[in-house]
C-alpha cells in the first residue's frame, strides 16, 4: 500500500518545476501516476480544455510587471467578470445568502454594467419551513415556537438550471449548503464570497490567527468527542 498523499506537509515542493519526478516518497506525481494520467485525459475533451485554457490565461493576466516586480492587478470580482467574458458566457447566475443581499445586489450591478444578463436567487426562495428537514424547535436560531425558513440550495440550483444560466457565482452560502449547490447545479460554479460569520467572510483570517489569538483552532480532539 502506498503512503498517504500529504501535499500540504511537503518540504520539497518540486511539482512546480521541471523536476517534479524528484518529490518525496509519498508525492502523488510518483505514487499516483495512473490516477493523474486518467485525470489529464479529461483535458482532451475540447470544452474542458478550453475552460482550463481560459482559466490559466486569467491567472496569467492577474499579474502585471512593474519596475519593483510582478504585482497582482485584479480583485476576484474583476477576474470573475473577465473569465466569464473569455468563455463567451452571457447569462450568469448568482446564488446568495439572504444575509448578503446587499453584496449580491452590488455584484449584480457590476455584472450588468459589463453587459451580462444576471439571474439571482436567494437561499430562502420558496419559503420552506425548517421542519421539512427535521429541525426541532430547540434547534431554531430564533428559539422554540418561531417560524424559520430553511435554506434550500437545491432549489437555488434548480431555479438557475431552469433559467439556463451558463455560469454560477456563489455569494455567502453556508458550509454544507454550498456543497449541495455544487452537487445539483448544471452550470460550472465559482465562489466570490465564502461565509465566515466571525471574520467578515474572510475564512483565511482564522488560519492566520491560529498560532495566536485563535490558538484554540489547533486543539486536539477525536472525531467521536
Amino acid at each position: 500500500m502506498t503512503e498517504k498523499v500529504e501535499c500540504a506537509k511537503c518540504t520539497k515542493v518540486v511539482c512546480w518545476t521541471e523536476h517534479s519526478n524528484k518529490g518525496a516518497s509519498n508525492c502523488p506525481t510518483i505514487t499516483k501516476r495512473d490516477v493523474i494520467k486518467q485525470a489529464l485525459a479529461e483535458y482532451d475533451k475540447p470544452e474542458v480544455k478550453e475552460f482550463a485554457r481560459q482559466a490559466s490565461i486569467q491567472e496569467f493576466e492577474g499579474y502585471m510587471d512593474l519596475p519593483e516586480g510582478k504585482t497582482p492587478r485584479h480583485p476576484r470580482v474583476e477576474e470573475i467578470a473577465q473569465f466569464a467574458k473569455k468563455m463567451g458566457y452571457r447569462k450568469l447566475g448568482v446564488a446568495f445568502c439572504l444575509g448578503l443581499r446587499d453584496e449580491a445586489e452590488t455584484l449584480t450591478t457590476i455584472l450588468e454594467n459589463r453587459g451580462f444578463d444576471v439571474v439571482s436567487v436567494c437561499c430562502k426562495a420558496g419559503g420552506p419551513p425548517k421542519e421539512l428537514i427535521g429541525i426541532e424547535e430547540e434547534q431554531k436560531i430564533s428559539g422554540p415556537g418561531t417560524w424559520e425558513t430553511m435554506c434550500s440550495p437545491i432549489s437555488q440550483a434548480a431555479i438557475l438550471n431552469d433559467e439556463g444560466v451558463e455560469f454560477n457565482i456563489l455569494v455567502g452560502l453556508c458550509v454544507g449548503h454550498d456543497s449541495l449547490f455544487f452537487k445539483y447545479a448544471h452550470a460550472p460554479t465559482t465562489v466570490l464570497i465564502a461565509k465566515d460569520r466571525v471574520f467578515g467572510h474572510n475564512p483565511a483570517a482564522a488560519l492566520y490567527l491560529s498560532k495566536s489569538y485563535y490558538r484554540k483552532l489547533r486543539r486536539k480532539e477525536s472525531l467521536d468527542s
